[in-house]
């Protein structure tokens, strides 16, 4: 399987600061694997074109904003945690037949493992999209989630597996993180390097602060949270882990965290 050229890619919209390709490409040279990896900007309404063209020429690819729950009805298998969260990140080409996967949550799991011990921990998730509904799924496993999300109709579903939720108000959010001992931002809030959902006041020394926007790399999120003297985890934890979970379910093969990381952090630097 590895002597045959293998194509693969993302598809999302918009795509101009995605880190997928070049991380990608750098595995399929780095484990002797005959693969090219694209970016595929692809509108809402052209999702299912993108789809049947994928089933054709790619072995897998992965999903981004907007697409990871409205690609769902357009595949043919999901993984159990994909189908529980109807959210997808990672599809799995198997001679025609596409299944969908979502590693969002274990990739947030994994990054915020190296930090903090989750067992027994309070966690409190900003987000119910693709995103923030796999990374409260899989953190409820484990410990106590509540959500919170400014249309709270959007993260009701997630109470079928024990997860909190509420509306994302200020209030509520001063009350949630009282209690928390993590604090995890999943959505794009930040992407612009200048704005946060959480005022700077809200946070305390003993509070771990994850957030999952890695460009960025150090958010006002961050940036705030290390000033309060919190444990912080940057988005491209995440985005690695994640990639690499994809990257085995493709290939079979667990790869290197830290070669990965390397090269988005080049990337990064040069784009700047």
């Amino acid at each position: 399987m590895r002597d045959e050229p293998q194509l693969y890619g993302i598809i999302g919209y918009p795509l101009e600061h995605t880190l997928s390709p070049v991380i990608h490409n750098a595995l399929f040279k780095r484990y002797g694997i005959r693969g090219s990896y694209f970016a595929f900007p692809v509108r809402g309404e052209m999702l299912p074109v993108a789809v049947n063209c994928a089933r054709i020429f790619m072995r897998g690819f992965n999903v981004t904003m907007p697409h990871k729950e409205a690609i769902v009805p357009l595949l043919d298998e999901l993984s159990e945690d994909a189908s529980n969260i109807r959210s997808v990140n990672t599809v799995v080409n198997k001679n025609g037949k596409l299944v969908g996967y979502n590693t969002d949550g274990v990739g947030a799991r994994k990054a915020l493992e190296r930090v903090a011990e989750i067992n027994n921990s309070r966690i409190l998730v900003l987000g119910a999209g693709g995103a923030g509904k796999s990374i409260a799924y899989e953190l409820a496993k484990f410990t106590h989630v509540t959500v919170l999300n400014r249309r709270i109709g959007k993260a009701l579903p997630l109470q079928n597996f024990g997860i909190e939720v509420g509306e994302l108000t200020k209030d509520n959010l001063r009350r949630e993180l009282k209690d928390a001992d993590i604090l995890i931002n999943a959505t794009p809030v930040g992407m612009n390097g200048n704005d946060s959902l959480v005022p700077r006041e809200f946070l305390r020394k003993e509070l771990v602060v994850m957030d999952i926007v890695y460009s960025p790399l150090t958010t006002k999120l961050l940036k705030d949270a290390e000033k309060a003297e919190c444990t912080t985890v940057d988005g491209l934890w995440m985005l690695v882990y994640q990639g690499a979970e994809g990257f085995r379910l493709w290939s079979g093969i667990k790869v290197d965290i830290s070669f990965m990381r390397r090269v988005a952090i080049d990337r990064l630097r040069k784009s700047q």
